[in-house]
């Protein structure tokens, strides 16, 4: 259902007739709805207001993107073509060339059946609060409210686990050949981003959506700025070579083991389309805009991504020296090596920057979102504080700031320990990973049992069940390997302490629910009015 006319007579059920949608939407306002805050133009249509009736909740933000806005935040978040080359490390060890090409493809077959799974849910609850929202209706009623509490813990820590500033690092490394790395720099260099995507978030809120489409612009041209002078340029590899010889540079006993460990990279770059969920209150027609702006997100990433991975390996050279590069960042070396300028390679790295930098605005963005979601339903410490949001700027700017600080605080980890730092990104993506295992686990759950699931407008038909199931057998080994080290001998400084910080994530998410979440903490599903759907 999308807008409907003002002239056109709506009826909702017998007996309770509208001459015009204007005038359902005005008693939608009535009903409190919408808070009086919001702008009329920003309070989306009639369907954003029933999904609102729906879910129990009150619109406060403003509905300002439509879908190729949303196409751009979705697509710009993740920057998988950037993201692949700033990480493509983790797979030139463990795996090499072969498991970058063979690996890319099957992690995006199957993380297509993932965020398929979760654009039906989205449709079905399109809210700020995403996947603990959804295990709060979809989970069996005894476990729904420790359940959604645990998944909302795991969603902001994956939300907030996002560092950037190094990659210009790197590039000072490059041009200034004097210049000697300190991580404190690397620090500062991040700090300074975040400050400058806070900037964004709070003065420039209402610009987002057209910030977003101009960088989407950058994204695709730039990809085409980056592999163009690339194969016109580098050396080529053996075909043979690239596409079927697999290395274990990490010293593991087998190259299938070591294979396994390398899907990080393809992993991470494809990882984490559920942040343009936590945008859904600030997206006009949610319930139909959000799962097709995620789903042609996910196709237009997952492409731009091959085409960059096909490149990069086959214009890498030797892949041992562009390890060693002191730069920290080998596809800077790759960009040098081909070029032979400093100018094009600050140039073409200077794409990427403005690429991740834009990801870390719409990070800040959709991290505060969701700290504010579950702030709301009291599902973190200081929840009246976090779940205000500003009048005039119709922005949860607590939540903004909050998220400035924590991840200010988890780029210092750097300073101390690079190896911390390491854990902490290994720990998000973990985070994320569970989150989707047990939303689409507790979706799986339902159709086997013949339950009927929420109308929605996105939906996956008569495959639900087959999808659903193939995303949870592709994510129980992504998630396994997720916790390991990517070289041996494994020592202090080498180890991937993501399993045990996990774990004491759990403990301590579990312990304040039972301490005091449970007492004050609501489950999203004792607000939800399905019946209204009817």
């Amino acid at each position: 259902m999308g807008d409907i006319k003002d002239s056109v007579p709506v009826v909702l059920a017998e007996g309770l007739k509208y001459e015009s949608s204007r005038e359902m939407m005005d008693e939608f306002d009535e009903q409190g709805v919408v808070a009086p805050t919001v702008p009329h133009k920003y309070r989306g249509t009639v369907t954003d207001k029933r999904d609102m009736q729906t879910l129990g909740k009150v619109q406060v933000l403003r509905r300002n993107f439509k879908f190729v806005t949303m196409l751009g935040f979705a697509s710009t978040v993740i920057c998988t073509w950037e993201g692949l080359l700033v990480i493509i490390s983790f797979v030139l060890t463990d795996g090499g060339t072969a498991n970058l090409f063979w690996g890319y493809i099957v992690c995006a077959i199957g993380l297509s059946l993932v965020y398929a799974s979760l654009a039906e849910m989205a449709s079905m609850a399109p809210t700020a609060g995403g996947q603990y929202h959804w295990v709060s209706e979809f989970a069996p009623r005894s476990i729904q409210k420790p359940l959604s509490y645990i998944v909302g813990w795991q969603v902001f820590l994956a939300s907030v686990a996002f560092v950037v500033g190094t990659v210009i690092q790197g590039l000072i490394i490059l041009n200034y050949e004097k210049y000697e790395y300190q991580a404190w720099h690397g620090t500062l260099l991040a700090i300074a981003v975040i400050i400058f995507s806070i900037i964004f978030n709070t003065l420039f809120a209402t610009r987002l959506p057209l910030i977003q489409g101009i960088v989407l612009i950058i994204h695709i041209t730039g990809l085409f700025a980056i592999i163009i002078p690339l194969w016109a340029l580098a050396p080529r590899g053996n075909p043979h070579d690239v596409l079927l010889t697999f290395t274990n540079n990490g010293g593991w006993p087998t190259t299938g083991l070591s294979a396994m460990i390398g899907l990080a990279s393809p992993i991470s770059s494809l990882l984490g389309y559920d942040c343009s969920v936590h945008m859904s209150e600030e997206i006009k027609d949610a319930s139909a805009t959000l799962p097709k702006a995620i789903m042609w997100s996910v196709v237009l990433n997952a492409s731009m991504g091959f085409i960059m991975a096909v490149t990069i390996i086959f214009t890498l050279g030797d892949v041992i020296s562009i390890l060693e590069t002191p730069t920290k960042y080998p596809f800077i070396q790759v960009f040098y090596n081909a070029t032979q300028s400093l100018a094009a390679t600050n140039i073409m790295t200077a794409l990427i920057i403005i690429c991740i930098t834009s990801c870390c605005i719409s990070e800040v963005a959709t991290a505060s979102r969701q700290t504010w979601s579950f702030a709301r339903d009291n599902g973190l410490p200081f929840s009246d504080f976090l779940s205000q949001v500003t009048p005039g700027w119709n922005i949860p700017l607590r939540a903004v700031l909050v998220s400035l600080c924590i991840t200010a605080l988890l780029a210092c980890i750097n300073i101390g320990s690079n190896t911390a730092l390491n854990a902490m990104n290994s720990l998000g993506g973990v985070s994320i990973i569970s989150s989707y295992y047990i939303t689409i686990g507790c979706v799986v759950l339902k159709r086997l049992k013949g339950e009927p699931l929420p109308a929605r407008r996105w939906s996956l038909c008569r495959y639900g069940l087959g999808i659903n199931i193939a995303a949870l057998l592709f994510l129980t080994p992504i998630w396994f390997f997720y916790f390991w080290p990517l070289t041996m001998p494994v020592t202090a400084q080498t180890m991937n302490w993501a399993v045990l910080m996990y774990g004491g994530m759990i403990v301590v998410s579990f312990a304040y629910y039972f301490v005091k979440g449970r007492h004050v903490y609501i489950g999203p599903v004792m607000l939800t009015k399905r019946d209204l759907q009817n």
